[in-house]
């Protein structure tokens, strides 16, 4: 049951990620990523899992968020250079840092998230 609670919250946040980010610049890359998330907890809520398609995801989202990680204004650059400044002040991205450091925790979540049913399939 709580897997299933789980599951709805995930996909519902999923789908509001992916509507959030349809005026985005590369809108076709993160409208895919957080819809393929949402489509695999949709299909978990129901039972149905697909372990190889989650293992398949994780790992891309997983190397993707390294990217991140180390990229020019990336999160390592966030933590050391720019000492942990607030991402979250307002939902513009005023500073180079702050969308990929904002993306970099939406690809941990939905790889945790995935994980997660792959771990209950």
């Amino acid at each position: 049951m709580l897997l299933t609670i789980l599951n709805v919250i995930f996909f519902l946040s999923f789908i509001a990620f992916a509507y959030v980010n349809v005026n985005d610049k590369d809108a076709w890359l993160w409208v895919s990523i957080y819809m393929v998330a949402a489509i695999c907890c949709g299909l978990a809520i129901f039972k149905k899992y697909y372990p190889i398609i989650d293992l398949v995801a994780i790992a891309f989202y997983l190397i993707y968020a390294i990217k991140l990680f180390f990229a020019k204004d990336g999160v390592r650059d966030w933590i050391t250079k720019y000492k942990r400044e607030s991402i979250v002040e307002n939902m513009q991205a005023t500073k180079p840092y702050i969308e990929q450091t904002r993306e970099f925790f939406g690809l941990l979540i939905i790889s945790a998230a995935l994980a997660i049913n792959y771990f209950a399939a």
